[in-house]
């Protein structure tokens, strides 16, 4: 290795393909369509490979520098190949440490494609759509119910949901270090500061808005993919945004508070009409167990909280799926 690899951490190749595609440059995505064993990444995982430059990783850092030569010969060629490493593997000098065996599906893919224009545009709506390709012709088509990887061993269906976003009422340093970490974790972030500064975000790519919790809720869209929580401490308007973010379909809402306080908030809830139920919903105090108390392990707690629900309710709706992948053909190319 002659450099750090920054882009290795990318786990939605939807972000670089954005840029890749406003850039009219050709690229190759390369999708791991079965595992034969134990692996570092579950069927579905994908890189995106340019002339220049590749995103995302497939294993432990075993074959991602081959998978992106693939990519680009793919790409010279027109041609997709299938790749086989580990058990059963033509290049017996690749070696994957977990012992398992896995199969790599790369296809190259123009610059005009529409199926990544498709693709492009539902990221940025935030609509989930399902990815299907035999490596030569690209299909993007509304999601239904929400299903596992499937390869059949001669193509492969993939769900894009959206990505992760997390909305943060508040101002003080646990907000703004929630802010920070959620962007590096890979999620959108909407930070809304009642009265804040008239100034640019405090951090760059993120959403930020000066209004009321709640009139800040409605303008945003809260969809089943956000996350709300409540940083701020004992405004006015609190109770408020967090019944307005309990109405919401956000998959998680959380408010930060003494445990002592907390049955004082929960009545002041049900006085602005919160049912029973949504009350259930709530996480507070905010965060996981066993972290201080200082901004940035509240912070941390957080976003860790946030990405543990956010798995959760994935596994969840992919557990109602179906997977083919134990169909799928050793089949490899050797170059």
């Amino acid at each position: 290795m002659t450099s750090w690899r920054m882009t290795a951490p990318i786990d939605d190749i939807r972000g670089p393909l954005a840029e890749v595609l406003a850039a009219g440059e050709p690229c190759a995505i390369a999708t791991l369509v079965a595992v034969d064993g134990s692996a570092p990444r579950d069927a579905g995982a994908q890189m995106l490979v340019t002339a220049g430059e590749y995103w995302g990783f497939l294993s432990g850092g075993c074959i991602e520098a081959d998978v992106a030569r693939h990519g680009r010969e793919a790409m010279a060629e027109g041609t997709p190949r299938s790749l086989r490493y580990g058990e059963g593997s033509p290049w017996i000098d690749i070696k994957l440490a977990c012992g398992s065996g896995i199969d790599v599906l790369v296809e190259p893919v123009a610059a005009g494609d529409a199926a990544l224009a498709a693709l492009v545009a539902s990221h940025a709506t935030r609509q989930p759509v399902v990815w299907s390709s035999d490596g030569t012709a690209r299909l993007v088509e509304p999601a239904g119910e929400a299903s596992a990887f499937a390869w059949n061993g001669s193509g492969y269906a993939r769900l894009f949901a959206p990505t992760t976003r997390l909305l943060l009422i508040g101002e003080d340093g646990a907000a703004l270090s929630a802010a920070a970490i959620a962007l590096e974790a890979g999620m959108e972030v909407a930070l809304v500061t009642p009265g804040g500064p008239d100034a640019p975000p405090p951090l760059d790519g993120i959403i930020y808005h000066r209004c009321a919790p709640a009139e800040a809720l409605a303008t945003i869209g809260i969809d089943q993919w956000t996350a709300i929580a409540v940083l701020s401490h004992d405004r006015e308007d609190d109770e408020r945004g967090l019944a307005a973010a309990l109405a919401s379909p956000a998959f998680y809402v959380g408010a930060i508070g003494a445990r002592a306080r907390l049955d004082a908030r929960l009545a002041k809830l049900r006085g602005h009409g919160v049912s029973e139920a949504e009350i259930a919903r709530l996480h507070a105090p905010i965060g996981l167990q066993g972290f201080g108390k200082s901004p940035r392990e509240i912070a941390l707690s957080l976003v860790a909280e946030v990405a543990q629900a956010a798995h959760a309710r994935a596994a969840s709706a992919r557990s109602a799926g179906v997977s083919i992948s134990s169909t799928a053909p050793r089949s490899s190319v050797s170059r």
